[in-house]
């Protein structure tokens, strides 16, 4: 067998980069689109990133089909899992959300028991594990924890997320294949761009750039580097230790206000747009009693929480990239765009 991996999700942001840390790697890569209409613009922005093209194969895979999986696993090694649906809204339904995210999971491990490959990496969040506890824990969260369904502020998307996981554990244990698994659960994703679709996952520091932010909630955030994150998932395929393991990935909490000065340091053209002040606390639960948004945000903002991600930085065997030199990386990239 061939050390190809299949890895769903290859056109969004994490992806991206986990395709050039498996070519950097050595292995060959086939990769999943929604629509072979974002496979030209994935080819272009690998080969922009330094990819070997040659090594990689792109088919189209839907989560909520079975349509192509058999064929996709074909003479496959490994599987990385990192497509799953993120928004920054809420859905009015919430299993609009959490349906796709739980079903292409579900589709993604059976393809990948049927085939018997060796290992299956997944990629889960920071939100599968410290959410709808009491606040004001003080205790560090570890990758014993699990965000409990049934507490308060547990999103649509949290929800998804937790459960996708949840489901992907099922079912590697009924096969008797714990080890084969591993998980990687992240916090915030920033980093440099690797097209010229800001998504997601850069959208904070967008707002912040852009000057459309005039305050800014108090609410601590989780952030990691997502070449840190790609690199982990690479990592987590072969080590022997990484078998039947999350891995938490949180660099350092940070607020969007010291997001601001890192960035007004480090483009002083732009500080001028760049906003200085804070919502207070007791506006945003006011403004909470209208918007689950803000009401989460309210709430975030006195319960910071705390991760253990001891294990992933020996699973690396370096320090992890701070979020300061991720956030200047992730605006240079949108600065480079007409995103700013």
């Amino acid at each position: 067998m061939t050390d190809r991996v299949l890895l769903t999700g290859i056109s969004g942001f994490l992806g991206g980069h986990v395709a050039v840390e498996l070519l950097r790697a050595g292995f060959r890569v086939r990769g999943s689109v929604r629509s072979a209409a974002k496979a030209d613009k994935v080819r272009a922005a690998l080969a922009a990133a330094g990819a070997d093209l040659s090594r990689i194969e792109l088919v189209t895979l839907d989560l909520k089909s079975d349509d192509g999986w058999p064929a996709a696993m074909a003479d496959t090694r490994y599987v990385v899992h990192t497509a799953s649906p993120f928004v920054l809204g809420q859905p009015r339904d919430r299993m609009d959300l959490i349906r796709p995210a739980v079903d292409g999971t579900d589709r993604a491990v059976r393809a990948a028991l049927a085939t018997e490959v060796e290992r299956v990496v997944l990629t889960s969040s920071t939100v599968a594990v410290a959410y709808g506890h009491p606040p004001g824990r003080a205790a560090v969260y570890t990758d014993k924890d699990w965000t409990d369904l049934s507490g308060k502020g547990v999103t649509a998307y949290f929800e998804s997320k937790t459960r996708a996981e949840r489901r992907a554990w099922e079912l590697m244990d009924a096969a008797g294949r714990r080890q084969d698994l591993a998980v990687i659960n992240p916090g915030g994703i920033l980093g440099p761009l690797l097209d010229d679709d800001p998504g997601t996952s850069a959208m904070i520091v967008l707002l912040l750039l852009n000057g459309r932010m005039p305050a800014m909630p108090r609410a601590p955030m989780a952030l990691i580097d997502v070449r840190d994150v790609a690199a982990a998932h690479v990592a987590a395929l072969a080590a022997p230790e990484a078998g039947g393991r999350r891995y938490l990935m949180v660099e350092r909490l940070t607020t969007l206000a010291d997001l601001a000065e890192v960035l007004r340091q480090a483009f002083p053209e732009r500080a001028r747009s760049i906003p200085r002040r804070q919502i207070p606390d007791w506006l945003l639960r006011g403004i909470g009693i209208f918007n689950a948004d803000m009401r989460n945000l309210a709430e975030e903002a006195g319960n910071p929480r705390r991760y253990d991600s001891a294990p992933v930085a020996a699973l690396l065997k370096r320090d992890l990239i701070p979020v300061p030199v991720s956030a200047v990386e992730t605006a240079r990239s949108l600065i480079g765009t007409s995103a700013v």
